[in-house]
């Protein structure tokens, strides 16, 4: 074998090894890191980037929809090999589909769905927004007897998961003839903002049996207001699981909440953006199920979020 020939055998082995070393970076960009659900998915997407093997960039819209499409935008021009998108607004996600997809760079949406259909090399990850309000509203139905009024605490409107669990909640209720819906309004998915709507309600003597939030922060938001109001015989129901909302279960405050697997979407999220990156064909929808915590089966999902 001539010298020139031992070159380039060493070159191509030296280029295979650069090669098959290369470590992708993945851009992440999250909604709100403030919000408890993201900032739990945020940190379970961190470990699980980790155990993949890939650099994880993280940024926060703060909830505004015009920072996240620059952050994507940026994200592109740093070269980063995907992105993972927890769109602040699921109507809006148009101009990070077409930047995405003229760089021809993987996009994987995670927890909020899109309102689009997605290309090819996109994808989404997370649970059924209608299953979870559907699931969520049953359970309190049958708490009340099928019986009672029922005020409705909604999360940001600008998110599909918002619109589908309180058009979920309401077909419910309207299947059974002694319940009604008499109150419905946005707390943004916030705590506080809960307190106040609940607490507006309250003032005006509004006659609730049961309140369905979108989402365990306002949940916990209503008991508050009803605690300050000394009006405990108010049924309150949550959506996510988390941490907060299960030590509600536990104490009997908050009669049902739906578990909402973080840790299950973000490493779905990553399994299928790091599939993407190895060329591999995947679900265009990737579902995680829900699954429905009581004070009788809290114990269950501790630590799970």
């Amino acid at each position: 074998m001539n010298i020139r020939n031992v070159i380039i055998i060493l070159c191509s082995l030296l280029l295979s090894v650069s090669v098959s070393a290369k470590t992708f970076t993945v851009g992440v960009a999250l909604a709100n890191f403030d919000l408890n659900f993201i900032s739990i998915l945020r940190t379970q997407m961190q470990q699980e980037l980790k155990t993949s093997q890939l650099n994880g960039q993280f940024v926060d819209a703060k909830g505004d929809v015009a920072l996240q499409v620059q952050q994507v935008d940026d994200f592109i021009n740093q070269g980063v090999d995907a992105i993972i998108l927890n769109p602040v607004d699921t109507q809006g996600v148009l101009p990070m589909i077409n930047a995405a997809k003229k760089a021809g760079i993987p996009l994987v949406f995670v927890n909020r769905k899109p309102e689009v259909k997605l290309p090819a090399d996109m994808a989404y990850v997370g649970s059924d927004s209608a299953l979870g309000g559907e699931m969520q509203m049953e359970a309190l139905a049958k708490k009340m007897n099928y019986k009672g009024n029922v005020a409705i605490l909604m999360g940001a409107l600008s998110n599909e998961e918002a619109r589908e669990r309180t058009r979920a909640v309401e077909a419910v209720v309207a299947k059974y003839k002694g319940m009604k819906v008499i109150e419905k309004q946005s707390a943004q998915w916030q705590r506080n903002e809960a307190v106040d709507v609940v607490s507006s309600w309250l003032l005006n003597q509004r006659p609730i049996d049961a309140i369905a939030a979108n989402n365990d922060e306002m949940a916990i938001g209503a008991i508050m207001a009803l605690n300050q109001a000394k009006s405990e015989k108010i049924l309150v129901a949550g959506i996510d699981g988390t941490p907060d909302g299960q030590q509600f279960i536990k104490s009997g405050k908050m009669a049902v909440t739906i578990f909402q697997d973080a840790k299950g979407q973000a490493i779905g999220a990553v399994q299928v953006t790091k599939a993407l990156l190895e060329k591999q064909k995947v679900q265009v929808n990737n579902w995680i199920p829900y699954k429905i915590i009581t004070p009788e089966t809290y114990a269950e999902f501790a630590a799970k979020n």
